[in-house]
């Protein structure tokens, strides 16, 4: 089986032979590894390799596929939001992303976002580039209530976390499987309940065309006031300019978000002003100390997984925009 890694120049943690050399000991078939910076070294394998493996940017570069031995497409990113419409994919093709390979960090960054709200740092924060000395009260965040919208990697490691420091976790999932973290999985179609019932809600969607604005004036108004939401799966699953007026209004506890509508956030967004939100740019799930291994990791695991027959972990459904397994 012939591998193509296609790592282009600007690509912050490329995929190196040594990378490979890692995890290859875990493999059960024989792999040949090729790797490459550009659409030459792409096109030099493309009669005969097996499984391509890019960021989606690079991935655009090498379209159309014109690689008639090709049967796994995987992707070094969870959110495939870029690649639709996927009519790209050759018939026959399986499609995979790596979710999973950040979820610990994504997870942690979420929890510090609550942290955050629950503890007013988003105001105190405004009030220092002020000079202003405010009276503050900090609260804990065992016992309190977190609505986790999106249990796959992501989501899943949040609500595990979550529930390690005592709060009381929901889940909201297309399909409402039980999860041994929350006390409640629901399906879109409790979403609106859930709100209601909630002081804190972590966003880990992908987007999609179900998904778009998912937080709307109108959900986001069924929160409590004291509620606070952090954003960690894709920006226009949330209405901004809704949000930014909830806040305007003293109507939310406060707000985290790394993900936005357009990225970079534009310096004339109300975003960057808005009293109560905290403002990072895209970068809660990036580890780079870690994210390359995890990422071949999972490679292997799929590899190892078609080799026996079995399902693959990180199928990526292309109809709904998530994993199949999510």
């Amino acid at each position: 089986m012939l591998i193509h890694v296609h790592n282009r120049p600007a690509d912050a943690a490329p995929i190196t032979r040594a990378d490979w050399d890692r995890a290859c000991g875990r493999l059960e078939v024989p792999c040949e590894l090729s790797v490459g910076t550009d659409p030459a070294a792409f096109l030099a394998v493309a009669s005969r390799l097996e499984v391509l493996v890019a960021s989606p940017v690079g991935l655009r570069e090498l379209l159309p596929l014109q690689t008639p031995q090709l049967r796994l497409v995987f992707v070094t990113w969870a959110g495939l939001d870029r690649l639709a419409p996927f009519d790209w994919l050759p018939p026959g093709v399986t499609l995979l992303n790596n979710s999973g390979a950040q979820a610990l960090k994504a997870a942690e960054y979420v929890l510090m976002g609550l942290l955050m709200i629950i503890n007013g740092m988003p105001a105190l924060a405004h009030a220092q580039r002020e000079a202003r000395w405010v009276t503050a009260v900090g609260r804990t965040l065992a016992g309190r209530r977190l609505l986790v919208v999106g249990l796959g990697a992501i989501g899943g490691a949040t609500a595990t976390l979550a529930q390690r420091m005592g709060l009381r976790v929901t889940g909201v999932r297309t399909t409402p499987r039980p999860h041994p973290a929350c006390e409640a999985v629901v399906g879109l179609d409790a979403l609106d309940a859930a709100l209601a019932a909630t002081d804190y809600v972590a966003l880990a969607l992908p987007h999609s065309a179900s998904t778009h604005h998912l937080l709307d004036l109108r959900r986001m108004s069924l929160l409590p006031a004291h509620a606070g939401i952090v954003n960690v799966g894709r920006g226009a699953t949330i209405d901004e300019t809704a949000l930014c007026d909830l806040l305007d209004a003293g109507r939310l506890g406060g707000a985290v978000l790394d993900v936005f509508e357009t990225e970079p956030l534009p310096p004339g967004h109300r975003a960057w002003t808005t009293p109560n939100l905290v403002v990072t740019p895209h970068m809660s799930a990036d580890d780079p100390d870690t994210v390359i291994d995890a990422t071949v990791g999972i490679l292997v695991d799929n590899l190892n997984a078609r080799q026996r027959g079995a399902p693959l972990p990180n199928e990526f459904d292309v109809a709904r925009g998530t994993r199949v397994r999510s």
